[in-house]
This record gives structure tokens, sequence and C-alpha cells, in this order.
């Protein structure tokens, strides 16, 4: 993905400890727009969000920024599942991933990613911060198009959301 065809949208949320923070997200220039939209519902909502920095605050580590708790959109890296290698939806800016340790990615013969989500892996005990289907973090994003990686089979990620929902 060129540089130019990514865009920082500073973004206003609502913290876990009611504050309001900005926080700042890479994105596709092609979908900014409904990242502003998604956003604005979440805020208004007071949806708690943990931290939102750019995955270079994490040195482009992945693990770190969901250890982190970390609220991130682009990164160049490949897709984090079995078969053949190919790029991540991240790699393009056409994915977010939100509240990674409330909304943990699980694939079956692997630990939690990130091992602070195991406290989230029971999706039947709804808490804040979690994404779920019919709470706000779903249907923002699905008002837009937007695809969830919870409604993956085998292997859900929670914290997923992207254009074409892969």
């Amino acid at each position: 993905m060129p540089p130019g065809e990514l865009r920082a949208v500073q973004l206003s949320y609502a913290g876990f400890d009611g504050r309001a923070h900005t926080g700042e997200i890479i994105v596709n220039a092609t979908v900014a727009r409904q990242v502003i939209g998604v956003f604005r519902i979440l805020y208004r909502a007071r949806f708690p969000i943990s931290t939102m920095e750019p995955v270079d605050a994490f040195r482009g580590s992945d693990p770190r920024s969901m250890a982190a708790d970390n609220t991130s959109g682009f990164n160049c890296r490949p897709v984090d599942a079995p078969g053949p290698p190919q790029w991540s939806m991240h790699a393009d800016g056409l994915a977010i991933d939100i509240n990674t340790v409330q909304n943990p990615y699980l694939e079956p013969g692997f630990p939690v990613q990130p091992p602070a989500g195991a406290a989230y892996v029971d999706r039947s005990d709804i808490r804040r911060g979690m994404a779920y289907h019919g709470g706000i973090l779903v249907a923002a994003f699905n008002s837009v198009g937007w695809g969830w990686g919870g409604d993956w089979a085998g292997s859900p990620d929670y914290q997923h959301f992207s254009v074409n929902g892969h």
C-alpha cells in the first residue's frame, strides 16, 4: 500500500475511565469517512476504547499492539491464518482491530491472542468494550457495510472489522 493512499485520522473516543480521549488510526483514504462515521457513533454511545495508536508506536508488532489493548488499523503484515501466505486487510488499511484484550483472536491449537484476552473467551459474559451481535460496536461497523471477524467459523477474531469481512 503506497503511503499516499493512507490517511492518519484523529478521533475522539471514550476511555474505560469515562473520559474523552483523542487517538489516531491509520486507514485507507477510501474508507476514512466511513471510519470517522463509525467512531462518531461509538463516541456518542460512550462505547469504551482502551487506547488508539498507530501500530508504529509498537514498532509494527501486532502482538505488542494487542497486548497493550490497542485499537488500530493499518499494519503491513500477512494474514495470521492457515493456508498460503497472503496480505492481511490491515496491510491495505481496510481493517480495524478494536479493544484487542476484550475481543481476542481465537485459533484452535494456538494460545488466545493476546494472552490477556483469555479472560474474555466466554462471549456469553458480556462486559464493557466487547463486540457482540446486538451491541453498538458490531452495529456501528455494520452500518457502513463492514464485516466482523467474530462471525468467522472455527477461528473467530472478535477484535477484527473489515470492508469485506475477512
